[in-house]
């Protein structure tokens, strides 16, 4: 038995609009609909479904709370570039550019955060 991938993760938001929003912006993600009006987020063969906090679907984590993930994006992209976009969408930079070990070894990364409070990191293979 072994895994392959990850298809999908959730993530509890407080306000689903406000969170597309930023997903969309700031790192280039597509918004679908699907289900009755449940929104998720697109990108590379992954989507992130979110679900609001006031009314999580069923079934759901033991205690969805937002502000609670801690999420890794890796780019191809250079973090020089990835810290001029946030500057110009007056996203703080909380830390790096740092050197992290990712799931295929050594990355160069950047923290800020989305909405709810949740750390986002953009990772980079190879050079910075």
């Amino acid at each position: 038995m072994q895994i392959e991938s990850l298809d999908h993760l959730v993530l509890t938001v407080a306000d689903v609009e406000a969170s597309a929003a930023f997903f969309q912006r700031i790192l280039g993600m597509r918004r679908i609909e699907f289900g009755g009006g449940r929104v998720a987020l697109l990108f590379g063969q992954q989507k992130i479904n979110l679900h609001p906090a006031a009314a999580p679907f069923q079934p759901h984590s033991a205690r969805p709370t937002p502000g609670s993930a801690d999420l890794c994006f890796v780019t191809e992209v250079g973090l020089s570039d990835w810290i001029a976009h946030l500057n110009a969408c007056d996203v703080q930079l909380e830390e790096g550019p740092v050197r992290r070990t990712g799931a295929l070894g050594v990355m160069n990364s950047i923290y800020f955060r989305d909405p709810d409070g949740n750390l986002i990191e953009i990772a980079r293979y190879g050079m910075p």
